[in-house]
């Protein structure tokens, strides 16, 4: 019997498809838990507030760091700040609920230091040249953006070692069904 109460961390480069997975499992996996992160950036086209992120000012992300609200936290790509909220975490584990944390690279190792009993899963891409194809062919950053990310992308592929498992995400169906059974296994 899986140990419903571990965290799963899913973490990986900017525009390796973190964001579509965790999709594609809350749409097709009813029994997976999937925590919507908080972020100070402002929405893309389609994504809805509470469903893809919980989108704040500056200020209420402030506020929720000094209450000490957020499990883990982080400005990425030197931007942004991006977090999870801590309560929701702990229900949905406390209700044995299998959990998945789709969050970056700086708080993976934050979470890794909270929850070090956590599942730490490195999502990859197929190759770099589909990386930078995936992050040009969403048309959601300008070239300086994209430069930015691709620069912080190469640091985050680095770091691949520091996880238990890492899932390569050359097809989303298949990706999230080897996540999903990890998540029942582990």
């Amino acid at each position: 019997m899986p140990d419903a109460h571990r965290a799963v961390v899913l973490a990986g480069p900017t525009a390796v498809g973190k964001g579509t997975l965790a999709a594609h499992i809350r749409e097709h996996q009813p029994d997976v838990w999937v925590s919507v992160s908080m972020t100070t950036r402002a929405p893309r086209p389609g994504e809805v507030d509470g469903v893809h992120y919980h989108f704040v000012s500056p200020a209420q992300f402030d506020d929720l760091v000094a209450r000490g609200e957020l499990l883990e936290w982080a400005v990425v790509h030197g931007r942004n700040r991006y977090g999870t909220p801590r309560q929701p975490v702990l229900d949905a584990l406390a209700a044995g609920r299998m959990a998945l944390l789709e969050i970056d690279l700086q708080g993976a190792r934050q979470v890794r230091r909270t929850m070090p009993e956590a599942l730490f899963v490195f999502l990859a891409p197929p190759s770099w040249e589909e990386l930078v194809h995936r992050l040009v062919g969403r048309g959601t950053e300008d070239a300086a953006e994209r430069e930015r990310r691709l620069a912080t992308a190469k640091v985050e592929l680095a770091a691949q070692r520091e996880f238990d498992v890492t899932i390569v995400n050359d097809d989303v169906r298949r990706a999230a069904d080897e996540l999903v059974h990890l998540m029942r296994t582990h």
